[in-house]
């Protein structure tokens, strides 16, 4: 298991809040702020331990359900193409996938609402020639073993 439980109580969210300080120290990451709810399964020592990190805790905003529609969508569209379509064998495995997704989904995954960009990819000038549209030459590149493609003009 990854350290989730289907009954989360206050000890067990404190110990996860340290075995995560722990993990990102012994990363050599850095994390500024923690963004979560206000669940009474958040005692106060959780709060002290990401002060003692140096480690800002964010509270969403009491009665606004769709506060966190943006973070509940990624985690939708991790699940329904990448999650839902591959076996994953172990932590270490699971964090290489979602890697590779993060940067799918920032660098070339379509998004509707940027207009068909990606958020770190602009979208390239329209082909307006029809010489060019009929001789169009598109490749594709697999990622994680073919679960997640990549379409792109050969140049």
């Amino acid at each position: 298991m990854l350290g989730t439980t289907a009954h989360p109580s206050g000890s067990w969210v404190v110990q996860a809040i340290r075995n995560l300080v722990m993990d990102l120290d012994d990363a050599g990451c850095r994390a500024r702020f923690l963004v979560r709810d206000s669940d009474g399964k958040f005692p106060a020592l959780v709060d002290e331990i990401l002060t003692e990190a140096g480690i800002k805790t964010v509270l969403t905003g009491i009665r606004m359900p769709r506060m966190n529609s943006i973070m509940e969508r990624w985690v939708q569209s991790c699940r329904r193409e990448l999650l839902d379509r591959c076996l994953v064998w172990n932590e270490r495995h699971l964090r290489r996938a979602l890697r590779e997704y993060e940067r799918f989904y920032n660098q070339h995954r379509a998004h509707q609402a940027l207009d068909q960009a990606a958020p770190l990819r602009i979208v390239p000038d329209p082909i307006t020639d029809p010489e060019r549209i009929i001789d169009l030459n598109v490749r594709r590149r697999d990622r994680l073993g073919g679960v997640l493609h990549e379409y792109s003009h050969a140049a």
